[in-house]
């Protein structure tokens, strides 16, 4: 199969040789692996030569914004906790059950944009990235409405579910300074997915470092020398989300590298939208149910017999885990612009071979972070708190975090390979299945009825996100992928509208 190089028109738009070959993408690749003459070692290591520098380039930039988009608001809850017990409690609570719900309901409708920009920038398509992206601001901005009434009625809903008064009329106050960063989201994941999409990443990086100095400098302000307390922190996790999005559109609008896919605002952003939003409601119950699960966890862990043992072992064994699971997002990320773009231009060897070098490599980074827990077990609970019985807790549960680790460093990664592929709503049902069906009743009976406790509960999430792993393993393995070419194109030109005049 020979391909035209996909770039190649881009002279017309100052796109210089050296952007080309760093984030470029040519059809190298597929006349590599389809080059019969070359003896298959040498076929290979070319191959992974070229695969490995496309993933260089994606991926460790992707893993520093979600890694610095994590210590941002981690940087809010510490400046809020220290205010007091209080308001470390409050800003907890608002970050990690109220936050979290908006930011995965917007990261996972985002997904669908992923889907629909990768596969068109492979398919030369190049003007659709900017409809679809605006398409989905418009979408999240429509689901941002219904999420700022559960912010606003944050208050007696904590209450409802049985938190105290005090925390959750603190914690309402925090979640209210939130509702800007609503829309932000709204904004920042279809831009970022757009951006992602064209394998532009090092400059959200960038902005992301930047604004990570801006708001730490405008929370100690803010919050100690102004006197804003819980409202103020939060105010400035807002406005330095709305910073990230500000600059990122900045980028596009003046970036020679975006002026073939951002053509301006049109009218084609409103058209479509029901059809769109069934795609992005896959996507968003795809990445909601495992977010969900994950909280249902620690909830099932303050019901047992010793919650703030079981509390504390598990939060810090998650904390360790999430920390980890930022690279594995990297990859996850790496993996749908790639898998996307070669379905797009047609490469299914491409595409093929990308899943495998991709896994591969997130499995053997997992693998030796999985080694380091297992070496650190009796020593790695002092860095969140003090305490021989904790630290015992954790050691027991290390053994198994490892296991996780390993998993996550698989599972992640499979994901984005079916956002690439446009699987969401086959991964939604397998998540449901997994996690509800295996995972909460495992845990629940290991954890409670055979008493053991905290780790019942860890060996019921195993047991789930390792049915996931095995099913997405063997879903990925059996697939036709000159198949998926043929369903990218249909999806494609099922999208693809007319041209209409952009919004002067």
């Amino acid at each position: 199969m020979e391909t035209e190089p996909l770039l190649g028109s881009f002279s017309s738009v100052e796109e210089t040789p050296r952007s080309n070959s760093k984030h470029g993408f040519n059809g190298k690749l597929e006349r590599i692996l389809t080059d019969d003459t070359l003896p298959f070692l040498r076929r290979m290591g070319a191959a992974l030569c070229v695969e490995f520098r496309l993933l260089f380039f994606l991926a460790a930039p992707a893993v520093v914004v979600y890694l610095i988009n994590y210590v941002m608001s981690m940087s809010t809850q510490m400046f809020s906790g220290h205010l007091g017990n209080l308001e470390l409690a409050a800003s907890s609570l608002g970050n990690n059950g109220i936050q979290i719900f908006a930011y995965g309901l917007m990261l996972g409708m985002g997904s669908a944009v992923e889907t629909l920009c990768g596969q068109a920038y492979g398919a030369r398509k190049f003007g659709m990235l900017g409809v679809y992206m605006q398409r989905s601001t418009v979408l999240l901005s429509l689901a941002g409405i219904a999420v700022t009434v559960i912010y606003a009625f944050s208050e007696p809903i904590l209450v409802f579910l049985g938190q105290s008064e005090q925390i959750a009329a603190a914690a309402a106050l925090f979640v209210y300074g939130l509702i800007p960063q609503i829309f932000a989201y709204a904004a920042n994941f279809p831009i970022q997915k757009f951006m992602q999409a064209q394998s532009i990443v090092a400059p959200s990086a960038y902005i992301s470092a930047v604004t990570l100095m801006v708001h730490l400098l405008l929370s100690w302000v803010v919050v100690y020398k102004i006197g804003m307390g819980l409202f103020g922190a939060s105010l400035v996790l807002s406005l330095s989300w709305w910073i990230i999005v500000i600059a990122q559109y900045v980028y596009i609008v003046y970036s020679p590298r975006c002026r073939r896919t951002w053509q301006g605002f049109t009218w084609q952003a409103f058209s479509g939208l029901s059809a769109f939003f069934k795609l992005s409601a896959a996507s968003a119950v795809m990445l909601c149910l495992e977010t969900w699960y994950f909280q249902i966890l620690v909830l099932l862990a303050g019901l047992l017999p010793h919650p703030e043992l079981a509390l504390d072992s598990l939060s810090i064994c998650t904390t360790i885990s999430g920390w980890v699971f930022m690279i594995s997002v990297g990859f996850n990320a790496a993996a749908s612009v790639r898998v996307g773009n070669e379905l797009g231009a047609g490469n299914p060897k491409s595409a093929s071979f990308s899943v495998v070098v991709v896994t591969a490599v997130s499995f053997m980074i997992s693998v030796i972070a999985a080694v380091a827990v297992i070496v650190f077990r009796d020593v790695i609970s002092y860095a969140f708190t003090g305490g021989e019985v904790v630290a015992a807790a954790v050691s027991d549960l290390c053994p198994l975090l490892a296991l996780a680790i390993v998993l996550n460093g698989i599972q992640p990664v499979l994901s984005g390979v079916a956002v690439g592929c446009g699987w969401q709503a086959f991964v939604a049902y397998v998540n449901v299945g997994c996690y509800y069906g295996v995972g909460l009743p495992l845990g629940s009976v290991l954890g409670f009825y055979f008493d053991f406790g905290a780790k019942g509960i860890w060996l019921g999430m195993l047991g789930g996100t390792a049915m996931q792993t095995i099913i997405l393993i063997w879903v990925t393995f059996i697939t036709d992928w000159n198949k998926e070419v043929e369903e990218a194109a249909k999806r494609l030109s099922l999208w693809e509208d007319k041209k209409e005049p952009v919004l002067n």
